[in-house]
């Protein structure tokens, strides 16, 4: 009997040599429940937690595993063997004995501070290795009520551990989580989804990073040959980053060129964790970004008033011809005193704007999205907390990243267009990216035909003069102020020889008598617009007909030139 009890003891002292001599591969160890924000309690003790489980056929010895996330990493666990198809709580030490009512509990010293609305969370093992990483964000909730505190995420399938907000909820337990036992919410989901290039930017001439929507198979991801590079660029090796295995950095041959736009292709031979190959995203363009000076950006939509249940939104253009990192810019508005403030920064990444290209920022994406007709939807830009800008007049304001103003709009809603009663939901949209952004004539409420907004798109007003030829130009030559989108307001532009001249535009009905002195000694440059929204000289509505509108100009040094143009209003189209 004694030699049977040695015999028994040494075979579980081998079981537990062998277990702590098991090297874990990726994903034989998973984060299954995240308890980021216990408050208010619904039936848990109110400490956070992770739970983890072992979803191969071996056992594994946690002794010196880490939980860690951005800022930082845990002390390593103590010995515990955790055994195939089972689970560990782990937390702080103060949270042991409440935990431990639920199942199996470790603790760990500094134990990670789980942030309520998103935190990348990871399992290293001894060895240094990650073996599981979670970018969790409040959004994985999917209830409102149930992200505001006191109930745990849970995986649904733990044969499915990368697919992010897929494959992740809110616990569906009465108690608010389910530590130590089969989650809430299992359920068999397979990801047959293939993995998508979301973006990439160079980190300087010779390095490039390329970002994915998902965790991608490490071992594929890290070859060269699986990427190619446009005009000639030969790609020297590749490394997939840990711990969230969504970003590829690529070492360049030959640099990048200042102000010039390459594409970065990925082979279909990459696939996420799960094996499915890239899909028909494979391509992204990147350059080197340079610091936005003035006008690089500008202001080109914003909606500062917006419907009840909607979000307010500020929609920003590139025009020139630099590449221009959001991370190095800065939204903002004005205090009551006139201070720059509520300064907030567009991306904590680098994410870059082309030239030419739109971006739309707002705190709430998924809104502008349902409101609004926008033919972009990777151009969109969620911030937290985005500058307060109110519903009558505001200053949005466009920061670099040494705090230069590269954009700013001192708004007011009488710009909006008289005719609009109920202006909840009326975008402003700029109509020429090269005027002046505080010429109210440069700005007009977007045309009922749109929806009252063109967020990621060109503006349903957009005019430019880039073309005109002539002194003075009118268009259209026949207008219909009705808030369409269609011809509705007259655009006067002037193009001198020199800048200094002084226009006075008198609009004249067919019978000669002034009805709207639009301009009175208006300051000219050497070229620009002026607007006729089709009222008269106290707003009131101008029957259709035929209109003559006069413009004469002079300068300081006695030249004068007189221009008579005709523009048909026409009412009810």
């Amino acid at each position: 009997m004694l030699q049977f009890s040695k015999l028994m003891g040494l075979l579980c002292c081998l079981s537990v040599v062998t277990a702590k001599a098991q090297i874990a591969e990726r994903y034989q160890i998973v984060i299954t429940e995240i308890m980021a924000d216990p408050s208010p309690q619904v039936q848990l003790p109110g400490n956070e937690w992770v739970e983890l489980r072992n979803t191969s056929a071996l056992s594994f010895n946690l002794q010196g595993w880490r939980i860690g996330e951005a800022s930082g990493v845990s002390g390593a666990m103590p010995n515990f063997v955790l055994k195939p198809d089972s689970t560990v709580i782990v937390c702080t030490g103060s949270a042991v004995t409440a935990m431990q009512a639920f199942g199996s509990t470790i603790a760990v010293t500094s134990f990670p501070s789980l942030d309520n609305g998103g935190d990348l969370l990871y399992l290293r093992s001894p060895q240094g290795r990650v073996i599981h990483a979670v970018a969790y964000t409040d959004a994985w909730y999917k209830n409102d009520l149930k992200k505001d505190g006191g109930w745990s995420l849970e995986m649904m399938d733990v044969h499915n551990p990368c697919s992010g907000i897929a494959n992740w909820a809110a616990s569906t337990h009465a108690s608010g989580g389910t530590p130590g036992k089969p989650n809430a919410v299992a359920a068999i989901n397979p990801d047959t989804d293939a993995p998508q290039l979301l973006r990439a930017y160079a980190t300087d001439s010779l390095n490039i990073i390329l970002l994915f929507n998902e965790p991608l198979d490490s071992l594929k991801a890290a070859a060269a040959i699986n990427y190619g590079m446009s005009d000639g660029i030969n790609i020297q090796s590749a490394n997939c980053l840990a711990p969230s295995f969504d970003k590829v950095s690529l070492k360049l041959g030959n640099p990048l060129q200042r102000n010039k736009i390459y594409t970065v292709t990925v082979n279909t031979t990459v696939s996420d964790c799960t094996g499915n190959a890239m899909g028909s995203s494979k391509t992204a363009r990147v350059g080197l970004a340079a610091l936005a000076d003035s006008m690089d950006v500008v202001i080109n939509e914003v909606l500062f008033n917006p419907r009840p249940n909607g979000t307010d939104y500020v929609e920003i253009y590139n025009p020139s011809n630099k590449v221009i990192d959001m991370k190095q810019l800065y939204l903002a508005n004005r205090s009551s005193s006139g201070q720059v403030s509520n300064i907030k920064q567009l991306s904590n990444d680098s994410h870059l704007l082309f030239p030419q290209d739109f971006m739309l920022l707002t705190e709430e994406p998924a809104l502008v999205k349902a409101q609004y007709i926008a033919q972009n939807l990777d151009a969109f830009l969620a911030l937290s907390g985005i500058p307060s800008y109110s519903d009558d007049k505001g200053n949005v304001v466009l920061l670099n990243a040494q705090g230069k103003i590269v954009d700013e709009l001192a708004y007011n809603e009488k710009w909006q267009h008289p005719l609009i009663d109920n202006r909840e939901g009326v975008s402003l949209e700029r109509i020429d990216y090269d005027a002046a952004t505080q010429n109210p004539e440069n700005w007009h409420s977007a045309a009922t035909s749109v929806g009252y907004g063109t967020p990621t798109y060109k503006n349903s007003h957009y005019r430019t003069d880039a073309q005109l030829k002539g002194a003075i130009t009118i268009s259209p030559e026949i207008c219909s102020p009705n808030n369409d989108g269609m011809d509705d307001f007259v655009t006067v532009a002037y193009q001198f020889s020199e800048p200094g001249y002084v226009a006075n535009i008198t609009v004249f009905d067919a019978a000669g008598r002034p009805v709207r002195f639009l301009q009175r000694n208006a300051l000219c440059g050497i070229h620009g617009n002026f607007r006729w929204d089709g009222l008269g000289e106290k707003n009131q509505l101008l029957p259709s007909g035929i209109y003559i509108m006069h413009t004469a100009v002079f300068n300081m040094q006695g030249k004068t030139r007189q221009f008579k143009n005709t523009v048909v209003l026409v009412r009810g189209r």
